[in-house]
């Protein structure tokens, strides 16, 4: 049973019908299939057959449904096996407090140019029975709109009310967001009094610019489908038909006038300046209301705007605040760890200078005892007098067989020098004791029995 309430709840939620046993009977001839109830309800209302007469709606047999007040039209072609009716949109009559005759239309999710479809493939219901969730186009009712517009333009010139190309609803909002009324026109073309009354009412240039100035105007053939249903909603029974009307709330659009066979300019200039001036205060109430909830939503804006700003404000000081930590942190950390490599470089020079200094002095040590004993004067022995870039002079005595490399030995040995790179030569003639001639005697390189050598620093 909750399945069947369900199903009940979501037909009349879509169609707009309120009578539980008209629905109940709906949902049952089609086998309670909500799907292909509804798309018949829909596509039935589509496939309706155009009337040529100046009465849309006297060659269909009617009837009034005791039980909900519904306009209850008998359908010429049945289903299969199945005798049921074909409900238009209700429509209910109320009194505004206009004192001018208007009404509701309860559209509910208004089956009209594709809109029943789309809200049906949100839903991921087709009402062509495709059923796989892809969306039904959306554009049937602007195609109709833009055909309408071309062919009235066509026919009856570029002075005319200003038609919006696209669909009622779309149209009804456009009304509220500029807080106007909906002028609509339902065109039916073949009807004795539809050619005449467009030519001298509609393409009255005085009535156009009213109509332009102070409505939204919309219009369509009851030969297209949105024109047809619009027909069926505003119960139009006599063309030409013009109305006026306002969107209100629920989904709901209030009828305010509407205006039945040819007239003049004059005599819709007329209405039309009574409806406005009636409506006048609700416009204006909806304006003011408007205006006042965008400045309270701007103030709302502005405030939240200061808030955020000074909350980002404050959130970037903080974020300051723990940066300067942070810097402040990393370079006392850094001085830190500067600090400690420059006494551990310190440290280890210091170390460095120490074993190289106590190394340098285990070399002179080995050096002078591989040097051994200085010789005591005679003919194998030569005097040899070495002087340094300072100035010092230092002399040995060697046997004349001792190879040059003993030299540099001995000079090694004294620790006169700080840097270990020298060479040894000697003047007049200068004569230049390098690598190549440490394996010579003293006596093969010419230094016996005597010679006076200096220290060159290597650069």
């Amino acid at each position: 049973m909750a399945d069947v309430a369900d199903k009940v709840a979501y037909f009349q939620a879509i169609t707009g019908v309120d009578d539980t046993d008209l629905v109940t009977e709906i949902l049952s001839a089609h086998n309670w299939d909500l799907e292909l109830a509804i798309s018949s309800f829909t596509d039935n209302t589509n496939q309706r057959p155009r009337l040529n007469h100046q009465n849309a709606y006297d060659q269909v047999p009617t009837q009034v449904d005791q039980r909900s007040g519904l306009i209850l039209t008998e359908q010429t072609q049945q289903p299969p096996g199945i005798v049921w009716k074909l409900v238009t949109l209700p429509f209910s009559i109320i009194s505004g407090s206009l004192g001018i005759i208007s009404g509701a239309v309860g559209l509910g999710f208004w089956a009209a140019g594709g809109v029943l479809s789309y809200g049906f493939g949100l839903l991921g219901i087709s009402g062509n029975g495709r059923g796989n969730g892809e969306v039904a186009p959306v554009s049937a009712a602007v195609s109709e709109a833009a055909a309408f517009v071309a062919v009235f333009e066509r026919e009856y010139g570029v002075i005319r009310p200003g038609f919006v190309v696209e669909g009622f609803m779309d149209a009804l909002q456009r009304s509220r967001r500029e807080y106007k009324l909906l002028f609509v026109y339902l065109h039916s073309p073949e009807h004795l009094d539809t050619q005449g009354f467009c030519e001298r009412t509609l393409c009255d240039e005085a009535f156009a610019g009213f109509v332009n100035e102070n409505f939204v105007a919309w219009g369509g053939s009851i030969r297209e489908s949105e024109g047809f249903k619009m027909s069926n909603s505003l119960k139009a029974s006599r063309f030409p038909f013009c109305a006026v009307v306002m969107a209100a709330t629920n989904n709901r659009v209030a009828l305010l006038q509407q205006i039945e066979g040819p007239k003049s300019p004059e005599e819709m200039l007329s209405v039309l300046q009574r409806v406005l001036e009636e409506s006048s205060p609700v416009l204006v109430s909806a304006r003011l209301e408007a205006e006042e909830r965008r400045s309270n939503i701007r103030l709302r804006e502005e405030q939240d705007a200061a808030y955020r700003a000074a909350l980002e404000a404050d959130q970037a000081r903080e974020r300051q605040r723990k940066e300067e930590q942070e810097r402040l942190a990393r370079e006392a950390a850094e001085s830190e760890r500067k600090l400690k490599e420059e006494e551990e470089a310190r440290e280890r020079a210091a170390h460095e200078a120490a074993e190289k200094k106590a190394a340098l002095s285990r070399l002179r040590e080995e050096k002078a005892l591989a040097l051994g004993a200085e010789p005591e004067k005679g003919p194998d022995v030569t005097q040899i007098l070495v002087r340094f870039p300072s100035g010092e002079r230092k002399g040995r005595r060697f046997l004349r067989t001792t190879k040059l490399q003993s030299l540099y030995d001995y000079v090694d040995s004294l620790g006169c020098l700080e840097d270990d790179s020298y060479t040894l030569f000697s003047n007049f003639p200068r004569v230049v004791y390098g690598q190549d001639k440490l394996s010579l005697s003293l006596e093969e390189a010419g230094l016996h029995p005597q010679a006076s050598l200096f220290v060159e620093i290597n650069s």
